[in-house]
């Protein structure tokens, strides 16, 4: 077969939709990806967008035989026919998709006179995967831990921006300045960097999602949830690489606090996040004063009471975080700072604010002592 066509929405594109381009070469010698503009639907990105995600995604691949096209104005079975393919491609994940994808196809051939329709079952593990199955996982804390399992690396980023620029916007709304930093934070200056392989964008959606369901669930005041969030979008904003240490010692927090006082984004009530920003200086941000502090450490430090494999993908981007060191000098350093929390956790005062005391103290103490165990010994 010369060509074969793959119609969908794409919003987003998950592995569901990527396998079954991977079958449509097995059967063709070219695949086109057909994106709809469905008036119908509301979907997150534009169709300019979702076809430069699919793109990046098929790129991604290395399938060099697989093209992505925009269809407006028109029925992808037809326009398909118009371009001089013969045959759609669907998956069937059970018999309610192929009663549907049937009725589609039969209208396709004898209503549209279109490209006919060939039908592809998933395996099991991609069985339940759509673009709806999905949009329904977000929300929760630890959501995008869930959804990047089933989509493409670009679909991911493209998804996750798109939450972040949301809740950038409903602190500061859009405007030159609140782009700039927007820009500036999440690109490769910023969460976005190449070196950022724990404190990065994903670090950065963890935690405003975590200040966002502690208001939620504690009848929190606006204001507070809105203090702790300006704060965690610069808590982080400059980590310096091992060239990057200056002889004043001044740091990363302090500068990340200098960052955000400069950026202007709220003169009036600037000093309350730059004390939370100093705060987060975990061995050397006592001295940091602000009655909201126990809940911003608890925020970020929220990853240590993760289940077991988010524990360790964590442990492990902060191992890479950290690759200028040998391993001897990395384990040293390491359990010396993991002995540090682990005796504030005996003592109580790793979380002190109670809400994340509660849900993570416990397993927090229990991640820790794994990792030590692997490091050097006990905790």
């Amino acid at each position: 077969m010369k060509k074969i066509a793959f119609s969908g929405t794409l919003d987003p594109i998950t592995n569901g939709h990527m396998w079954v381009v991977q079958e449509a070469r097995a059967l063709a010698d070219e695949v086109v990806i057909l994106i709809s503009e469905n008036p119908a639907k509301k979907p997150q990105f534009p169709a300019a967008e979702r076809k430069r995600i699919v793109e990046q995604s098929v790129a991604g691949q290395g399938w060099t035989n697989v093209s992505v096209m925009l269809i407006k104005g028109d029925y992808t079975a037809r326009a398909a026919k118009r371009l001089g393919i013969d045959y759609l491609i669907r998956g069937i994940r059970n018999t309610s998709d192929f009663d549907y994808e049937n009725l589609i196809q039969q209208a396709n051939v004898d209503v549209l006179h279109g490209a006919k329709t060939l039908f592809v079952m998933p395996p099991r593990d991609l069985g339940s995967v759509s673009s709806s199955f999905v949009r329904a996982l977000q929300g929760p804390v630890g959501w995008h831990w869930t959804v990047r399992k089933f989509m493409p690396a670009p679909a991911y980023q493209a998804w996750i921006g798109e939450f972040l620029r949301k809740e950038w916007e409903s602190l500061w709304p859009a405007g030159a300045n609140s782009d700039h930093w927007f820009a500036r934070l999440t690109g490769p200056e910023g969460y976005g960097g190449p070196g950022r392989h724990y404190h990065n964008l994903d670090h950065l959606l963890h935690g405003l999602s975590e200040i966002g369901v502690w208001a939620a669930n504690t009848d929190a005041s606006q204001g507070d949830m809105q203090e702790l969030k300006k704060a965690f979008w610069f808590h982080d904003a400059v980590m310096r690489g091992p060239d990057g240490a200056q002889p004043d010692a001044q740091s990363d927090e302090e500068r990340s606090a200098a960052l955000w006082l400069g950026a202007e984004l709220d003169a009036a009530d600037a000093d309350g996040p730059a004390a939370l920003i100093r705060a987060t200086a975990h061995l050397g941000g006592g001295a940091a004063a602000h009655r909201l502090k126990g809940l911003m450490l608890g925020a970020d430090l929220a990853i240590l009471g993760q289940a077991d494999g988010v524990y360790d993908a964590y442990a492990r981007a902060v191992r890479a975080e950290y690759a200028h060191l040998d391993e001897a000098a990395y384990r040293g350093g390491r359990a010396r700072v993991l002995r540090h929390f682990c005796d504030m956790a005996r003592a109580g005062t790793l979380y002190r604010a109670p809400y994340f005391a509660g849900l993570y103290q416990h397993k927090a103490l229990e991640n820790m002592t794994r990792e030590i165990a692997g490091l050097d010994g006990d905790c």
